[in-house]
């Protein structure tokens, strides 16, 4: 990701941090059980509502730590590996990653261009590649 990327991800979301939790929450959640109905299940502990703050206070902790990525990478590597107990496998973040660049796209409208997905798909990249190598090292539960 270049600085450039980094600036821009940093930008546009203080965009869509401006528009209610709740409304971003929905539209991810309502796109992501739309295109992938087999992951509601692994959303069932929380309200939509809890894991939409839940969703945006990592984006804002990501964002806001992008100019030091070894911090970031730590950070999700703990929620990663959390992630692992409730039944998240590999081929789940490209799921979610198509659910966060459309609800970008919607929340973010105009601002929406080309740099702008190049941006955050750099970001997601990362933060995905982050995670997935953190779960290669838990040891799957008997």
């Amino acid at each position: 990701m270049t600085a450039n990327q980094a600036q821009l991800v940093q930008h546009t979301f203080g965009l869509v941090a401006l528009l209610p939790t709740e409304v971003v929450g929905s539209l991810f959640y309502d796109r992501l059980f739309a295109v992938s109905p087999e992951l509601r299940p692994l959303f069932s502990r929380t309200t939509t509502p809890e894991q939409s703050r839940k969703l945006l206070t990592m984006l804002a902790y990501v964002v806001g730590h992008l100019n030091t990525p070894d911090q970031i990478a730590t950070e999700v590597a703990q929620l990663a590996r959390r992630h692992v107990r409730y039944g998240v496998i590999e081929g789940h973040y490209a799921l979610v990653g198509g659910a966060l660049l459309w609800t970008l796209e919607q929340g973010l409208g105009n601002a929406w261009t080309e740099d702008t997905q190049a941006a955050w798909i750099a970001c997601y990249t990362f933060l995905s590649n982050a995670m997935i190598s953190a779960t290669s090292e838990t040891p799957m539960a008997a």
